[in-house]
Parts: C-alpha cells; sequence; structure tokens
C-alpha cells in the first residue's frame, strides 16, 4: 500500500518548489516529482501553453488529476504547482500529509523570477498580480501546511534544511 509522499512542496511560482524538492529527495533518498512537470509530458505542451489555447479551466482540471495521481502514487518529495491548492477537492486529499508551504514576498519574487511574461497569471502589471494571486492564495498555503518556511534571503540548502526540520525528516549527514 501506498503511504503517500515523503514531503508535499505547495507555495507560488518562483519560491523555489522545484530546486528545493530535487535536494530534499536526494538527500532522503527518494524519487523527486512535480505536477506541472507530469502535465507538461502528459500534453506535450508549456502550460503557458494550455493557458492560452485551452484557458485556465481546462488548465485546472488537468492540474487536479495530476495531483490526485501523484498523491496517490508517489512515495518521494512532491512540487505541486502554484495554484493547485485553489481547489477544495486538492486541499482535502492533502489533509494530514507532510505539506510544506514555502513562503516569499512580493521583493523575493521580483529578484528571483523578475514576474516575467512567461507566468500567464502575470502577464499584465506582474507585481500587482502577484500580490493579488498572494492575497487569495496564502490562507489556502497555510491552510494545508504542517509547516511554514520562509525562502527569502536563504538559499535552496538552508531552505530544504529548515524544511526538513520543520517536518521532523532525518537528513543525510
Amino acid at each position: 500500500m501506498n503511504a503517500g509522499p515523503l514531503v508535499v512542496l505547495v507555495g507560488p511560482m518562483g519560491s523555489g518548489k522545484s530546486t528545493v524538492g530535487a535536494l530534499l529527495a536526494e538527500r532522503l533518498g527518494v524519487p523527486y516529482r512535480d505536477t506541472d512537470a507530469d502535465i507538461v509530458a502528459a500534453e506535450g505542451r508549456e502550460i503557458s501553453d494550455i493557458f492560452v489555447e485551452d484557458g485556465e479551466e481546462h488548465f485546472r482540471a488537468l492540474e487536479r488529476a495530476a495531483v490526485a495521481a501523484a498523491l496517490a502514487g508517489h512515495e518521494g518529495v512532491l512540487a505541486l504547482g502554484g495554484g493547485a491548492i485553489l481547489d477544495a477537492g486538492t486541499r482535502a486529499l492533502l489533509a494530514g500529509l507532510p505539506v510544506a508551504y514555502l513562503s516569499m514576498d512580493v521583493d523575493e519574487a521580483v529578484r528571483r523570477v523578475g514576474l516575467n511574461t512567461a507566468r500567464p497569471l502575470l502577464a499584465v502589471n506582474p507585481r500587482r498580480q502577484w500580490r493579488e494571486l498572494m492575497e487569495a492564495r496564502r490562507h489556502l498555503y497555510t491552510e494545508v501546511a504542517r509547516a511554514v518556511v520562509t525562502t527569502d534571503d536563504r538559499t535552496p540548502e538552508e531552505v530544504a534544511d529548515a524544511v526538513l526540520d520543520a517536518l521532523d525528516l532525518k537528513k543525510d549527514a
């Protein structure tokens, strides 16, 4: 029987879920999986193309299915897309799991991703849109998280250490 992921990472775009997730998987000796990458592989196109060609609603349906499949079949470290927590069913599936919310402020987001327009939800006035997204999502990230780890001014290695400590997981020496 699948026990589910050892760690699930949630947080906004650019918070480091992919980078930190890969580090955590390496340190814990388990596989890493990213539901956004699962969607891109299954669809054969980038997420921004899915948004433009089929709309956000279609993407969210793909995302719900990808997250449910990953939660049911992956026992390593799992990173979810930034908006995955918008779905109540997804939040219910995350209940009781070792979820870490990687949080950051808007200045850190600008530094990391430049709030570029390749992000479909940030195409116009990215700084304002990022703030609005976070106002709408922050409480949902917090709701599903067992631990909140701030990524501001931290290296990926420091964030990975903080996640391991916060979730009381063993680190490689």
